[in-house]
């Protein structure tokens, strides 16, 4: 295994854990996580060249600016290799498997952050690859997104435990994580939606089971102001995704209000903070007032993905989820 004056080994050495969803990691997995990245943000230096030598495919299906640079710059952080691949630049986008794409890429490389559409893609390509695949993205979930999320959480309050988190908008992706994410680290998080918005059931579902051992809870309703009453968090995310753009209009005038604004904050607590995942639309969404207020940690938030990633490229590519071998 790697350490931090010895390069790689080969690509055919590294461990052969994914992170597809953030259900994965389990609580002692998010926690022993959470805690690396606050060792890194802190103190970067032992991480510095931990894993030279190593190659990180950055395979991306969609544009990206937060999800392209954070990576990159993790990788760097670590003395990795980040090398960018678009599928107009591969043979994939000829018509070459998703198999043989996965077995070829594991040959040269470490490891590979995928940004894609479907999850049952990303989950085809590391079924074939014989490296850590990690989703920086799919239709269904963005994990990579909620650690940075929980980590900004703890960051302000100090804890997890206690917390109400609201999340108004569209129960997709970003959602279904952040659902995940109150399973693993036990704090409360209402969705609100319009009817016909609602989180995929089996994820909630899922979700709502292993809260039970953390005293993690999920709350869906279709009223913003029942779920942002007296949370300390509240959270929102484009109403239009990408690969919905021609539903942008419907969409439009199904979220007429849901837009996270000054009068809806005030429902919130007095020492609540605003998150976003970003890009946002102001006026949409959210409110200039509120995303450009005091309340706002979106910017934290988004340096936090670096710090992350960080830590989670270390942790399955170096096979150290503590950090044991680092000084």
């Amino acid at each position: 295994m790697p350490s931090l004056t010895a390069p790689v080994p080969p690509a055919s050495a590294a461990p052969l854990r994914s992170f597809l969803t953030l259900d994965q990691l389990g609580p002692h997995g998010l926690r022993a996580l959470l805690d690396l990245t606050a060792r890194l943000k802190r103190d970067p230096e032992p991480f510095r060249n931990s894993l030279a030598g190593g190659r990180l495919g950055m395979l991306f299906d969609k544009p990206s600016t937060r999800t392209r640079v954070s990576f990159e710059s993790a990788a760097w952080t670590l003395g990795m290799l980040p090398i960018v691949l678009r599928p107009d630049e591969l043979q994939i986008g000829r018509g070459e498997t998703i198999s043989d794409t996965g077995h070829t890429l594991s040959l040269y490389l470490n490891a590979i952050a995928v940004r894609t559409f479907s999850q049952a893609s990303l989950e085809e390509l590391a079924a074939a690859s014989s490296i850590p695949v990690i989703n920086a993205l799919t239709n269904e979930h963005h994990p990579c997104q909620a650690v940075a999320d929980v980590m900004t959480l703890e960051e302000t309050f100090g804890t997890l435990a206690g917390i109400s988190v609201a999340f108004i908008g569209d129960g997709d992706n970003v959602c279904h994580s952040l659902m995940q994410a109150a399973a693993l680290a036990g704090f409360e998080l209402r969705v609100a939606t319009p009817p016909g918005y609602e989180p995929d059931p089996g994820i909630t579902a899922a979700a709502r089971e292993a809260g039970r051992a953390t005293g993690g809870t999920i709350l869906l309703t279709n009223d913003p102001v029942e779920a942002v009453s007296g949370v300390q968090a509240v959270y929102t995310d484009v109403w239009t995704s990408m690969g919905k753009e021609a539903e942008q209009a419907t969409r439009k005038a199904t979220f007429a209000g849901f837009t996270v604004d000054a009068p809806l904050m005030r429902h919130a607590s007095t020492r609540a903070i605003f998150l976003h995942c970003l890009p946002a639309h102001r006026g949409e969404e959210v409110a200039a007032e509120v995303i450009d207020g005091p309340a706002s940690r979106v910017w934290p938030q988004a340096e936090n993905r670096m710090h992350t990633e960080a830590a989670l490229l270390y942790t399955i590519v170096a096979g150290d989820p503590g950090g044991e071998r680092l000084p």
